[in-house]
């Protein structure tokens, strides 16, 4: 009896852990800068890359593979942000389908790069076994996630609470123009907002690619999910933590009833009906960009 209900409660939070580390990284840059990025998927993809490439080359350990990922695809979020998306900024349609673009040169770059064919990250043997607590067992694998999701959400909150650097990007979120006159530099914390929400991205790539596999279309999967949960929770940080949260649940209570397919298939549903009757989403930011 107990096991009925604590597996699938785990279960709901690896899925929601999953969602989260997914949408995180879109979350920071769309509340920040304003911009949808459409390469959000790529960027994950390419932390997937990165982790393989390292462990490949220079057998470096999945763990240290993690930072990593999230400095180099940084990195390259950084570069691409001040090469091209700071010309764009409050133009959303222009943003929408510059980013659209970076996606599809990154994704025909790494088909280039890696080919075609599947990859595999491994992962430490701990990580591949279950943990047995009397009659429970639950994957190692997805009680890290879970660490990682919470550690990830902890840095974040930190960064934007706890520190100047967040004070200055909750000022130019908040009024870009009186945050200038205190001698802010927006576009260098757009720069930053980027990089930073690139490499949340990263991360999640090395992570999602051990959970499955590599694949150059591998973020064109998450992408969808991130944007639900952004847009579900209304574009904050709280709202996509709890929007995740709720949908990893509520899927996992799906698919203990039915299964995996269907559960997707009615959380999608819902979000769909609940956008119908709140489109502001669940927690909207009621001070909004200006």
């Amino acid at each position: 009896m107990l096991d009925s209900i604590v597996n699938p409660l785990i279960l709901g939070m690896s899925i929601a852990s999953i969602l989260l580390i997914s949408a995180l990284g879109l979350a920071v840059i769309y509340g920040a800068a304003g911009v949808i990025n459409m390469a959000h998927g790529e960027f994950i993809m390419l932390g997937a890359y990165t982790t393989y490439t390292l462990q490949s080359t220079m057998g470096m350990p999945f763990l240290l593979c993690i930072p990593c990922a999230f400095f180099i695809v940084g990195i390259i979020g950084f570069v691409i942000e001040r090469n091209l998306i700071c010309y764009l900024y409050n133009r959303p349609l222009d943003t929408l389908l510059a980013t659209w673009g970076v996606s599809l040169v990154l994704m025909q770059s790494s088909r280039l790069i890696f080919g075609s064919d599947v990859k595999y990250i491994a992962i430490p043997e701990i990580l591949s076994t279950n943990l047995e607590v009397g009659i429970l067992n639950f994957s190692t694998f997805r009680l890290f996630l879970i660490a990682v999701a919470l550690i990830l959400l902890f840095i974040t909150w930190f960064i934007f609470y706890r520190t100047r650097l967040g004070i200055k990007i909750r000022a130019v979120t908040q009024n870009k123009e009186m945050a200038a006159s205190f001698g802010i530099n927006a576009a260098q914390v757009y720069s930053i907002t980027f990089a930073f929400g690139a490499g949340l991205a990263g991360a999640a790539g090395a992570m999602f690619g051990a959970l499955s596999i590599v694949l150059p279309t591998m973020g064109m999967h998450y992408v969808v999910e991130a944007f639900l949960m952004v847009v579900t929770g209304g574009g904050s940080i709280l709202g996509t933590v709890f929007a995740s949260t709720l949908a990893g649940e509520i899927q996992s209570i799906f698919a203990f009833i039915f299964n995996d397919t269907m559960a997707r298939g009615l959380l999608f549903v819902l979000i769909v009906v609940l956008l119908r009757f709140r489109p502001q989403g669940l927690l909207s930011n009621g001070s909004g960009r200006r």
